[in-house]
């Protein structure tokens, strides 16, 4: 099965394309959230090489939304013109780790951080909220290695590692493509922080 796999969630974005082919072709660029061009410019590179695909399978995160969004609309788009099957899954199951179980942890902001457990490429354990406090406890508990893709100085027992597309298209042999009927989105941990526009209006009604 010819199978594209799409991952947006850390700085280090990668597309794969896996078919029956000895070798699967692997892209790998810098991941600007701001600029996704070299993004849409790899992904152009890579059909007009390798064909379309069967399948699509995208990364969902945790991570960066804006990319995850961008590969999320890039995959729901292709997929209508092409009718190929979809796939979402979660990008802590694709560190290329020799690790057979790990944690991949992440900075959530507004003073918290993220955990996911995974064991044999399946996420045992979240991904879920923790405070430092909570994060550090989980860290010193365990004796699996804990990864990031970015730097965390609070925990020096964590290592920079970033998900591969090449592992989501190895996973996706084997999963079950995504329901029509379920729209694909990115991880969210905690609902979107909206901040209420200020009324220009100071004095006193009457």
């Amino acid at each position: 099965m010819k199978i594209l796999a799409l991952e947006l969630s850390s700085s280090r974005g990668s597309i794969a394309f896996r078919d029956d082919a000895p070798e699967s072709s692997v892209f790998e660029f810098a991941n600007d959230r701001k600029h996704s061009g070299a993004f849409f410019d790899t992904l152009k590179i890579c059909t007009a090489r390798c064909g379309m695909p069967e399948r699509i399978v995208v990364g969902l995160g945790p991570g960066s939304y804006a990319g995850t969004r961008i590969a999320i609309a890039a995959a729901i788009g292709l997929q209508s013109a092409i009718r190929a099957e979809l796939i979402g899954l979660a990008s802590a199951r694709a560190f290329p780790l020799d690790s057979r179980e790990y944690a991949v942890v992440g900075d959530a902001r507004r003073h918290s951080f993220y955990y996911a457990r995974v064991r044999d490429r399946r996420c045992v354990e979240g991904p879920l909220l923790c405070s430092e406090r909570e994060l550090q406890a989980r860290l010193a508990a365990s004796e699996i290695p804990a990864f990031s893709t970015g730097p965390l100085q609070q925990f020096s027992s964590v290592t920079t590692a970033f998900p591969s597309a090449l592992l989501l298209a190895e996973i996706g042999v084997t999963e079950e493509p995504t329901s029509s009927d379920v729209p694909l989105e990115p991880i969210y941990l905690r609902e979107p922080h909206i901040t209420q526009q200020k009324s220009s209006f100071s004095g006193t009604r009457r």
